[in-house]
Formats: C-alpha cells, sequence, structure tokens
C-alpha cells in the first residue's frame, strides 16, 4: 500500500479507491441484472452499470494527468459489500424477495460511492484540481438521482409486491387454520348439547 505523506496522497488515494469499486461494480451489476425481475430495476441497474463505464474513464484520466502510480488496490469496502449481496442471496427461499434485496443491497453501495465521491470532491476543492472537482460534482448527482429513482422504485412496485405475496400467503393459512377450528368448533358444540339434553 502507498504511503500516505501529503494531502495529495490521500486525493490519489481516494480517487483510485473509488476507480476499484466502480471497477468491482461493472463486473457485478451484470451479474445481479440477470437475477432481478423488475423491468424498472433492471433498466436503473443498466444506467449505473454506463455512469461507472463513464466514471472509470474521467478517474483514469485524471490519475495519468497527476502521474499517479498504476498500482491501484482493490476496495476492500466495495467488496465487502458486493459480497454480502452475494451472501444474501445464497440466502434467498423465497423468490420474491429477490428484487427487494438486490435493490435495497445496490442503494447501500450507492450511498458509499457518494460518501466517497463527496469525499474527493471536498479534497479536490482544497487542492484547485478543477477537473476531479467537476467530475465528482456530476457523479454525485447522478447517484443522487439515482438514489432517488431506486427509493421511489422500492416504494411503489418492489416493496408492495413483496407484502402482497406475504398476505396472500398469511390468509391461506388463516383460511385454512379457521376450516380446521370451525370443525372442531362445531363438533364440540353438538357435544356440549347433547350433554344438556341427557
Amino acid at each position: 500500500m502507498t504511503a500516505l505523506r501529503s494531502p495529495e496522497d490521500m486525493f490519489t488515494t481516494e480517487l483510485k479507491e473509488i476507480h476499484s469499486a466502480e471497477r468491482q461494480l461493472s463486473r457485478a451489476i451484470p451479474r445481479l441484472s440477470k437475477k432481478v425481475s423488475s423491468q424498472r430495476l433492471r433498466d436503473l441497474l443498466e444506467q449505473r452499470l454506463e455512469q461507472g463505464e463513464a466514471l472509470i474513464e474521467r478517474l483514469e484520466n485524471a490519475l495519468d494527468e497527476m502521474e499517479a502510480p498504476k498500482a491501484r488496490p482493490k476496495n476492500i469496502a466495495a467488496e465487502g459489500l458486493i459480497d454480502d449481496v452475494n451472501q444474501h442471496l445464497d440466502e434467498v427461499e423465497d423468490e420474491r424477495l429477490i428484487d427487494p434485496l438486490l435493490l435495497a443491497s445496490v442503494q447501500k453501495i450507492e450511498h458509499y460511492c457518494i460518501a466517497a465521491w463527496g469525499a474527493a470532491r471536498s479534497m479536490g476543492e482544497l487542492l484547485g484540481k478543477e477537473d476531479v472537482v467537476k467530475t465528482m460534482e456530476e457523479v454525485l448527482k447522478e447517484g443522487k438521482e439515482l438514489d432517488d429513482e431506486m427509493t421511489k422504485l422500492a416504494e411503489e412496485e418492489i416493496n408492495p409486491k413483496m407484502m402482497s405475496g406475504a398476505e396472500e400467503e398469511e390468509e391461506d393459512e388463516e383460511e385454512k387454520g379457521s376450516s380446521g377450528s370451525n370443525g372442531g368448533t362445531g363438533r364440540s358444540s353438538r357435544s356440549s348439547k347433547r350433554g344438556k339434553s341427557n
């Protein structure tokens, strides 16, 4: 790992970490997209993929201009968030949970990215890196808009669909339970009537 000896080193490290996170996401998103059933969610993931690819190119140009060393270690925070999604997907037994799980997980990753972009923008402003500041401001705007769209999708489609399926199952269970208990009640009431007549 590169030693941090100056504000410029911190800034370069932040950009490298963002670059690594975007590279990891560019590999993960196509795999995740194959698992979703919501077309709106698939479209948002595709939009995020395109934004990430554009950001990777701009980051590489910025790092080249800064003559930053090419060594770019893996972003372990992004790796952990992506591993978490995959682990939860392996645990899913009800397919209705896949879309809500993926949506929530992608939003967690997006929130991490928004925080990283904001930190890079602030450092870039201090160091007078106008091109990087402009890039970070643009991706921050796009990221927040995408996050709002994902929240809207969760509230309007994904979560209600998950809950309606759960409610239907509960109603089926209640109907089964009530039909069984009615039979038992009927028998007990007849028995009690017989007891009174004797």
